[in-house]
């Protein structure tokens, strides 16, 4: 009998101890890190990247956009009862990306996908942390808020960080008059990937507490289309009061008309893949067929994947139009006039930057500039070499800096002619990776795109090439603690410390002042000097490119990261350009290469 007792006994204690979890220094219970909220029951765990922080996933925080609501304005999610369990994928409807962070092939993902993850201190009982409000990149066509972990962010710096999914490409924006004619209120809208990153936003001002956040100290913060978005909240009439500061990384300004982005019998030569077109590749449609419910039902019932695999039918150079200036979401006069009206300005601290070598990533990767060479077997990569250093530099350097210009300077200098009165820029400069034998890797990525989101999160990841990028020491260590300390202090108090002796001063249009953030010895304050006018003029004397790449380096320079200023290019160095048809140039160039190596990219 004593022994009976004594196993059961045991056998009590073993399960005391399962419903437990050590941290660093004490043993927590698991049933307190559950946490009960307006949209269901969700149990935390201790996150396996580092101690003493909580993680919640895959919280929905909006009713699933399935069935008829495909393409209407985000619903709100009640449901306070229901039991939360994680999900193994919760990636909406996308192309396969290893960038983006969804690997495989052809269209993957669910509509299914409007969840959230939150990750706190593992003492979020009761506290009132800031808020950093991560919107992921990827083009809003690619990405999902699993591929980044903040885990360690969060244990260093005490703050708490959401998370959030949003439809991406024709699912979360699309502008047909079969769907918007036949639709009411916010429903009219096009930027259904807004309105959910909207939602999710009023999710936090609901239930953050819950989690030891303070929802009135909430930061947005995005890289790249993330950054994108961050504007488009900034200018949106539908975000007020939902965030208090705001971080763009590498963002941009670009908004489309109602009219391109359906573009009604290709009018729009930039735009390949408007609505009209998605539309007429699904069966040749009459003009009055446009604009019926009959249209608008089959749309709707057709499967996500094969709806967004139309999009993908033969290589393109356009961009698919999404955020639009749709009068509900985003205003009329566009996503920068609006950033700089008063009437719709959110005057809260703004933060904005890019990286030295922004266009890398694309550039560094694509045949028109590298060479590539099996010296040893074609069972290892290739040899990757430039080339023309003269020129890849020259097309990198004018694209990233311009890039500077459209996405950070001119979007700040409109929020202070709005009211905004506390701005900052920076250039994001640390490239000191190392080669290996098949790449000189600071030679052709350097600063490149994305490659400042690692110093934010403490999670150094770049695919394979990982340990070349971000080569582990005391730059990569400086950088960390640099970007860590301004990003978090900026959300906790609206000044950006980076923890030096270097002040970070304001961005104002008469001294665009930006800091330049590298390594210690390299940290420092900067005067902008160059206009888009000054740099595009400095192309027309250079001597190593031809006629057409200076004309392609323009081009690119103002059609992207911003609305197309065509009549620029067109002005430019008293119409050189004219000679030239640079979109089918473009064509013809990516015909050539595909034609030669199968693809234009060397990966």
């Amino acid at each position: 009998m004593g022994l009976s007792m004594n196993r059961i006994k045991i056998a009590a204690l073993l399960i005391v101890l399962a419903s437990c979890v050590a941290t660093d220094d004490k043993i927590i219970d698991i049933e307190t890190l559950k946490v009960g909220m307006s949209t269901g029951i969700v149990q935390g765990y201790i996150s396996d990247s580092a101690a003493d922080v909580v993680a919640w996933d895959d919280i929905p925080f909006a009713q699933p956009p399935v069935g008829d609501l495909r393409w209407r304005a985000t619903r709100p999610l009640t449901a306070a009862n229901q039991i939360i369990r994680s999900k193994d994928d919760t990636a909406c409807v996308q192309k396969a990306s290893d960038y983006g962070g969804v690997s495989g092939e052809g269209i993957l993902g669910s509509e299914d996908c409007l969840y959230l993850d939150v990750k706190a201190p593992a003492d979020f009982k009761d506290k009132s942390y800031p808020v950093m409000f991560w919107i992921h990149g990827g083009g809003n066509t690619t990405g999902l808020k699993d591929f980044y972990d903040y885990s360690r962010l969060v244990a260093l710096k005490d703050v708490v960080v959401v998370s959030t999914n949003y439809r991406l490409g024709g699912l979360g924006w699309f502008s047909h008059p079969a769907i918007q004619n036949h639709q009411e209120g916010e429903d009219k809208s096009t930027n259904f990937g807004t309105l959910d990153i909207i939602e999710s936003l009023k999710w936090v001002q609901t239930n953050i507490s819950k989690f030891g956040g303070n929802p009135d100290n909430v930061t947005i913060f995005g890289e790249s289309a993330g950054g994108h978005n961050v504007y488009a909240l900034l200018a949106s009439p539908m975000s007020d009061g939902l965030f208090h500061k705001a971080i763009s990384q590498s963002g941009y300004t670009t908004s489309h008309s109602l009219e391109d982005a359906h573009n009604r019998d290709g009018g729009n030569p930039l735009v390949e893949r408007g609505s009209w077109q998605i539309v007429e590749s699904i069966n040749d449609f009459n003009v009055e067929q446009h604009d019926s419910e009959i249209l608008a039902n089959q749309l709707r019932g057709m499967d996500a994947r094969e709806f967004i695999g139309l999009y993908y039918h033969k290589e393109s150079i356009d961009s698919i139009p999404l955020t639009t200036r749709d009068g509900i979401v985003i205003p009329e006069i566009g996503l920068l006039a609006a950033l700089g009206n008063r009437k719709f300005a959110k005057n809260v601290p703004v933060m904005a930057g890019a990286t030295k070598d922004e266009v890398s990533l694309w550039h560094g990767l694509h045949r028109y500039f590298m060479e590539t060479d099996y010296r040893f077997t074609k069972l290892l990569p290739p040899v990757i070499t430039i080339k023309s250093p003269e020129l890849f530099d020259v097309w990198v350097r004018t694209r990233s800096h311009a890039w500077k210009l459209r996405g950070v300077d001119i979007p700040l200098s409109a929020m202070e002619s709005a009211g905004y009165e506390e701005l900052f820029a920076y250039r994001f400069d640390w490239d000191h990776q190392k080669s290996s034998m098949f790449a000189d890797f600071p030679s052709i990525l350097g600063a490149a795109h994305g490659t400042d989101i690692a110093f934010v999160t403490g999670q150094y990841t770049y695919g394979p090439i990982s340990s070349y990028i971000y080569p582990d020491g005391p730059a990569r260590d400086e950088m960390e603690q640099t970007v860590m300390s301004a990003w978090s202090s900026f959300s906790s108090s609206a000044t950006p410390d980076t923890g030096s002796l270097v002040q970070w001063n304001a961005f104002g249009s008469a001294v665009p002042a930006f800091i330049h953030l590298d390594k210690n010895d390299l940290l420092r304050m900067d005067i902008e000097t160059e206009s888009m006018d000054s740099l595009l003029g400095a192309i027309s004397d250079d001597p190593v490119a031809t006629d057409l790449e200076k004309c392609l380096i323009v081009w690119e320079s103002l059609i992207n990261v911003g609305d197309p200023d065509l009549g620029a290019f067109r002005n430019w160095n008293n119409g050189f350009c004219d000679k030239f048809d640079v979109r089918q140039e473009q064509k013809d160039i990516q015909e050539r290469l595909i034609g030669e190596f199968g693809s234009i990219g060397v990966g």
